[in-house]
C-alpha cells in the first residue's frame, strides 16, 4: 500500500511531482478533490473553502461570527450548516479534514498534497512523508508561466502563500512547516526539476519499503 504527502513551498512543483508520482505508481491524486469533499460534508461552498485552503483561520472566523446574534445586523445571508449553536465550526471543518485525509491513507495507493497531510499521518507507519522546496527566482518564475504574471506579483504571491502555509501549520499543528524532521525525503526542485524529484521521491519510497520488509522477515 502506498501513501505519499507532499508537502511544498509555493511555485516548487507539488501538484507536477503529484502528478507524474501518480501517473507511474497508479496512484490517486488528493489535492483538489480533498477541498471538494470537506465542502460537501460541511455543507458549504467550495469556492469558500479552497479561498481559505491552507491559511490560517478567516472563513471559519466567518462561521463562528454566524452563529453571533450580530450575523442578522450585518446583512449575513448565509445560513450555518450546524444547528447546534454548542459546535465549534473551526473544529468541525478541521476534523474533517483530517477524516477526509486519514480516510484516504487507509484506502491506500494515493498522493496527498499539501492540506497538513505529514502531520494529520504523522504515526501512520505506512505514510511516506516528503517535503519539496527551491530558492525564490526559480519559484517566481514557476509562477509567471503557470499564472500569467509578472515577476512583481509572482513574488508577492509565492511571498503570500508560504507565509500562509507556515501560519496555517503552526497554528493547526503546533509544527515549523520547514522543519527537515518532520519528513523522510527533503527535494530541492530548482535545482534537479520536476521529474528528477520524482525519479527521487519514487527510489527513495522504494528503499524505505524494501528496508521494512527486510526487517520483518524472520531470521533463520
Amino acid at each position: 500500500m502506498t501513501v505519499i504527502t507532499i508537502s511544498r513551498q509555493f511555485g516548487a512543483g507539488g501538484s507536477s511531482v503529484a502528478g507524474l508520482l501518480a501517473e507511474r505508481l497508479h496512484l490517486d491524486i488528493v489535492d483538489q478533490s480533498l477541498i471538494a469533499e470537506v465542502a460537501r460534508r460541511a455543507a458549504l461552498d467550495p469556492e469558500d473553502v479552497a479561498a481559505e485552503d491552507e491559511r490560517p483561520t478567516t472563513l471559519l472566523d466567518r462561521l463562528a461570527l454566524s452563529f453571533s446574534p450580530l450575523a442578522a445586523g450585518l446583512g449575513m445571508a448565509w445560513e450555518p450548516p450546524y444547528p447546534d449553536p454548542s459546535v465549534d465550526p473551526r473544529r468541525e471543518v478541521l476534523e474533517l479534514t483530517r477524516d477526509v485525509v486519514r480516510e484516504a491513507a487507509r484506502s491506500g495507493n494515493v498522493v496527498i498534497v499539501g492540506r497538513g497531510g505529514a502531520h494529520i499521518l504523522h504515526d501512520d507507519p505506512d505514510a511516506y512523508h516528503v517535503f519539496l522546496h527551491a530558492d525564490q527566482a526559480f519559484r517566481q518564475r514557476v509562477v509567471m508561466e503557470r499564472e500569467q504574471i509578472e515577476q512583481p506579483a509572482a513574488a508577492r504571491r509565492v511571498h503570500e502563500m508560504d507565509a500562509n502555509r507556515a501560519a496555517y501549520i503552526r497554528q493547526v499543528y503546533g509544527r515549523d512547516w520547514l522543519d527537515v524532521r518532520l519528513y523522510d525525503l527533503v527535494v530541492d526542485t530548482g535545482r534537479v526539476g520536476f521529474a528528477a524529484a520524482t525519479d527521487l521521491v519514487e527510489l527513495g519510497l522504494a528503499k524505505r519499503v524494501a528496508a521494512r520488509g527486510a526487517d520483518r522477515r524472520p531470521e533463520p
